[in-house]
């Protein structure tokens, strides 16, 4: 009798240190892709507060339709104010953020396109060099993307996978959405 105590004694510690591990493990994982959201965060800032100052150098340069300038500030504005919560990552949420991100991406597209009928503009060292900051913040963004993608994976596949899942299920923690290609994107400009 003795030695069965001792027997479930060990075999309930084995499970409740395997549970803790695997708890722990969970939440360092979704703390990996809090990190990897914040990062995703932290270069669509600094994306948006490059904003201003190109607007303001082409305003200064250029005459050309007010659309444009208020189509990128307006962009710019509901890419600032939309977040997305890290505790739940609501997948509404994300797709809205993204939206904005989107947006504000494409108009800045526009914006740069229609600067092509400047060429003194173009030729400034500081549009030169905004423009060169404004692409490697577009490098960024898909680097941080994808290092989000990958976070996510990890963390969806942990918590997905027996017996990982039992704890995952019983403390809440849930599938995370991952950023997907724009509709499209598979095929080449000009091709069909």
């Amino acid at each position: 009798m003795r030695r069965a105590k001792i027997i479930i004694t060990v075999i309930l510690g084995v499970i409740l240190i395997w549970g803790i591990s695997t708890y722990n493990g969970l939440v360092k994982k979704q703390e990996a892709m809090t990190k990897a959201w914040g990062q995703v965060e932290n270069v669509y800032q600094r994306r948006a507060d490059l904003v201003p100052n190109l607007v303001a150098l082409v305003k200064n340069y250029a005459e050309y339709e007010q659309s444009t300038i208020l189509a990128v500030t307006e962009a710019r504005a509901r890419a600032s104010s939309a977040s997305v919560n890290t505790e739940d990552f609501d997948p509404i949420a994300f797709a809205s953020y993204e939206s904005a991100q989107k947006e504000l991406g494409n108009s800045l597209n526009r914006l740069i396109v229609s600067i092509e009928n400047y060429p003194d503009l173009k030729a400034s060292d500081n549009y030169l060099s905004l423009q060169a900051q404004l692409a490697g913040c577009e490098n960024r963004i898909l680097t941080e993307r994808e290092r989000f993608n990958e976070t996510a994976k990890d963390y969806n596949q942990a918590i997905r996978r027996f017996p990982h899942n039992l704890i995952a299920k019983m403390f809440g923690f849930e599938k995370r959405p991952y950023f997907e290609a724009d509709a499209g994107a598979e095929k080449a400009p000009g091709t069909f």
